[in-house]
């Protein structure tokens, strides 16, 4: 494979990527120097999409046009009572497009999530070809252990769109494993992967004996994770204020986005503080004039008000541990993997369920990035000697007559897998057979996933019950299922790829990757300006800063110079006119260096009027 091959870790909240290197992990920083990037997009007024940590930082006064959390939608109905539950919560328009699948809107135009998604991948993709110096095509991507198949193919198809060779999907706690006994090869171990992350839990029973990472079962909750716990501060939060002045905020978008951010600061603070203020000036405006929030919230009222939430994470796990017919005192040990598992009332709960502390060698934030990286290097033959075989997370079947469910591959099998079982047909000269392909634990059709239908035509004219048709499963190593229908005594088949619920055809996945390729140079050159014109926003507000309090050190032509270039420069940023911040840059370094002249001689006049030559030296000052 050319180039090297990356593990990337798409989180609901963060994202990170890893390399393999030499045998050691290296943990990608994006173009911030930060080893995680926030998973938010966001689409300006001008048309400027940006990621990561400025998207973040301008989601304030930029509610509706900023999205995040897009992972609990990819793959997903916009009818599901989950999905509906979750789209109340955003502060951005989530849609249903013309096959009812749950998209987003930003402006006059609507996106599949894969396309949201595909974003945040591309600009992982650019950190890693930054940081290694050479073109990154190949990556190994981690996805819930829970995901189904139409969110395993929609997070694939998001990987095409953004320019990456999607080798291998895996589950986030499979990958957490191979982080950690990595480097304990010989050793014999089962272990409890307890991932609670931004938006959803997982959890994965293994065994580990000598190299061979063997699933026993897995179960989890797609729509659990910090997200949750978030929104209970920020309910909160909406109701003291209510209380306290009858404005309802749940209204106002912007404030939801400032409540969002100062609430999520709150829980992490709480992990480590018994008890934090929660302060938001000019929240609202009221009848007597501007409103602020001023909270107090203790780490014992935010553990009473999520305790249910933590509890939740507890029905997975008893009902993987049944599926293995394992007991929790058989595990070894318990890795902690998400960013939520830093929460000491869940670090308890483990503690007391599973009768042990809870590993923590590794940062829970990175090593599932670390762990996808490990299998690329296993793909590649970098690694030797270790071999994961992972499980299916869901059982899979078709509806029969009367509406009914058979399972043809059960959940908990382990993966790659082909099973079949011989059907028949239910009236006499039947022509043709449709096979509903579902997926789920369900006795009755209606209430599992429907992955999609094809039918198996020209059957010859044969009384009821005689035709023989056999259908076949076939899961990849990725989780991806192909499914076949056959008539055995004419050989006549008929198969399908199961294509995402996200919508999105080959053609519109071409479609998507051509407009990538077309603008990803003008993006590049768009993205540099903006961080040229942040620098000089840096820049002119630490001259402002320094103007206003020693400006007058400066002689009154200087003091002119300096006012005018402040201006100009302050104009040209806020209109994001790159090449006016251009045509400034060189007279705003020469204000600073006037300023910086300016400073120092306010600091010597401060140390001469200690030493006492300054004959207006304030009394008592020594």
């Amino acid at each position: 494979m050319p180039g090297k091959l990356i593990g990337i870790d798409l989180g609901t909240t963060n994202s990170c990527a890893c390399v393999m290197e030499g045998g050691e992990r290296r943990v990608i920083p994006n173009r911030e120097g930060s080893r995680t990037t926030p998973t938010v997009v966001a689409f300006t007024d001008k048309g400027d999409v940006l990621v990561g940590h400025i998207a973040k930082r301008q989601a304030v006064t930029n509610p509706q046009r900023t999205l995040f959390a897009i992972k609990r939608l990819i793959g997903q109905k916009f009818e599901d009572p989950k999905v509906e539950e979750a789209t109340r919560r955003l502060p951005f328009p989530v849609t249903r497009s013309s096959n009812g699948d749950a998209w987003v809107s930003v402006g006059d135009r609507d996106y599949a999530p894969p396309e949201i998604t595909a974003i945040v991948l591309r600009a992982l993709k650019q950190s890693a070809e930054a940081f290694l110096h050479e073109e990154v095509v190949d990556a190994v991507i981690t996805v819930p252990a829970y995901f189904n198949d139409a969110q395993r193919q929609a997070t694939k198809d998001a990987g095409r769109i953004a320019g990456l060779n999607v080798v291998r999907i895996i589950n986030e706690p499979t990958a957490a494993a191979l982080a950690y006994g990595l480097d304990k090869k010989g050793r014999r171990e089962l272990l409890a992967i307890y991932d609670l992350g931004g938006g959803t839990f997982d959890f994965t029973l293994m065994e580990m004996n000598d190299g061979v990472f063997e699933v026993l079962a897995t179960s989890g909750d797609t729509f659990l994770g910090g997200e949750d716990f978030d929104q209970a501060i920020l309910n909160l939060l909406v109701d003291r204020f209510r209380e306290q002045t009858g404005i309802d905020l749940s209204k106002d978008r912007m404030a939801l986005q400032r409540l969002k951010e100062a609430s999520e600061k709150a829980k992490c603070e709480l992990s480590t503080l018994d008890r934090v203020e929660i302060r938001l000036p000019f929240i609202a405006q009221g009848p007597s004039g501007p409103q602020h929030l001023e909270a107090s919230l203790t780490r014992e009222e935010l553990e009473n008000m999520v305790r249910a939430l933590v509890a939740r994470t507890l029905i997975p796990i008893e009902d993987a541990l049944r599926e293995a017919r394992k007991a929790a005192t058989e595990v070894d040990q318990v890795i902690l993997v998400g960013g939520q598992t830093r929460m000491p009332l869940v670090q308890a709960v483990v503690r007391d369920f599973f009768k042990r502390e809870p590993n923590r060698e590794i940062n829970p934030d990175e090593v599932v990035a670390q762990g996808a990286s490990i299998q690329g290097a296993v793909l590649t033959g970098e690694v030797k000697d270790l071999v994961l075989l992972d499980v299916t997370p869901l059982s899979l079947g078709i509806e029969t007559q009367g509406g009914g469910f058979v399972k043809i591959i059960g959940r908990n099998s382990t993966i790659p897998l082909r099973d079949s079982r011989v059907f028949t047909t239910v009236a006499d000269n039947q022509s043709r057979v449709e096979v509903h392909v579902l997926q789920g634990e369900r006795e009755l059709a209606e209430f599992n996933k429907s992955l999609g239908r094809f039918d198996l035509v020209n059957l010859p004219p044969l009384p009821k019950g005689v035709p023989q048709i056999e259908v076949a499963f076939d899961i990849d190593s990725n989780g991806i299922v192909r499914v076949s229908a056959k008539d055995l005594m004419t050989g006549l088949e008929q198969s399908m790829n199961i294509r995402p619920s996200s919508g999105l055809s080959e053609l519109e996945i071409q479609r998507m990757i051509r407009e990538a390729a077309q603008n990803a140079e003008t993006d590049l050159q768009r993205r540099d300006d903006l961080k040229y014109i942040a620098s000089a926003e840096g820049l002119l507000f630490s001259c402002d800063k320094s103007f206003v309090e020693c400006g007058k050190f400066l002689n009154e032509e200087d003091q002119g110079l300096v006012r005018d270039t402040l201006n100009t420069a302050r104009q040209a940023v806020a209109n994001k006119d790159i090449q006016g911040v251009k045509a400034v840059e060189g007279r705003l370094l020469e204000v600073q260096k006037l300023l910086t002249n300016a400073v120092l001689a306010a600091s010597e006049a401060m140390m001469n009027a200690l030493e006492g030559d300054d004959p207006a030296r304030p009394k008592g000052l020594r």
